[in-house]
């Protein structure tokens, strides 16, 4: 049996809050509370829970942009919280992140051309590979290779989240860690943004790790999900049993809060 692209073992995060008295100590907050999951090549696993049910820290964590208080993160079996700065910058290449805003995530006083290229800028990529990356990337979001020049003020909020994609497509990565990549978007938009993500996994083998709090989107994309409450998951499975025979109480609640729906 093959080793799972990402193993996620015991993963826990502890936030330090502001002291009630002088000599009391400081309260903690168990943002995560020992998560454990594996992810396959070229699967989907969603994430799913409320605000502050640790989803956004997962995602911080999984990405290396935020320490673990325990626990590791292993991609394609190297932890990627034990790799020296130099490593983890290179490893980079192969895990990437869409982040929740099409806005603010997208530099306006930068081009498209600047902003999709930009990891590999940091990996000192020349810049002719930049530029042949770059259109190769804008292309298979469904964008022209003359979109290139352009501002990201002269695109709508779906083309910007294409945009957000193609940069994150660009070092060719092996896992896209998409933090609630459509809630920013019109319905309408939705489903043509989760349609694009389904047809670059099969044409590139993309394994996505997908956040998000809307039950139909994970149902759109995933084969496994996750649901997260107070930092532990607490039941996880095919979208079709999770949504249809929930066992958790909490996962039935939401459920009830939120009726299951393709997006149209």
């Amino acid at each position: 049996m093959s080793e799972p692209l990402l193993q996620v073992d015991n993963l826990a995060r502890d936030y330090l809050m502001p002291r009630e008295s002088l000599f009391a100590p400081p309260p903690k907050v168990h943002a995560l509370a020992g998560v454990s999951f594996t992810l396959n090549a070229g699967c989907s696993l969603g994430i799913v829970g409320e605000s502050g049910s640790g989803k956004s820290t997962l995602a911080r964590l999984v990405m290396a942009l935020d320490k673990p208080t325990a626990g590791t993160v292993r991609l394609m079996g190297r932890d990627l919280h034990a790799m020296s700065r130099k490593d983890l910058r290179e490893a980079r290449r192969d895990f990437q992140m869409v982040f929740q805003d099409p806005y603010g995530s997208l530099d306006p006083r930068q081009t498209i051309a600047r902003i999709v290229s930009e990891p590999l800028a940091a990996q000192g990529t020349s810049r002719a590979e930049q530029r042949k990356r770059a259109a190769e990337a804008i292309t298979a979001v469904g964008l022209r290779a003359n979109d290139l020049a352009k501002y990201p003020h002269e695109f709508s909020g779906g083309q910007r989240q294409r945009i957000a994609i193609a940069r994150a497509l660009i070092t060719r990565p092996r896992l896209i860690v998409a933090d609630e990549p459509v809630s920013a978007l019109d319905v309408s938009v939705q489903a043509q943004v989760l349609n694009l993500m389904q047809d670059l996994q099969a044409e590139f083998g993309i394994t996505y790790m997908l956040i998000s709090h809307d039950l139909a989107v994970v149902h759109h994309l995933c084969e496994d999900v996750a649901v997260l409450w107070q930092g532990r998951i607490v039941e996880q499975g095919p979208p079709e049993k999770i949504f249809r025979a929930a066992e958790h109480p909490y996962t039935r609640a939401l459920l009830e809060a939120v009726p299951l729906a393709e997006p149209v």
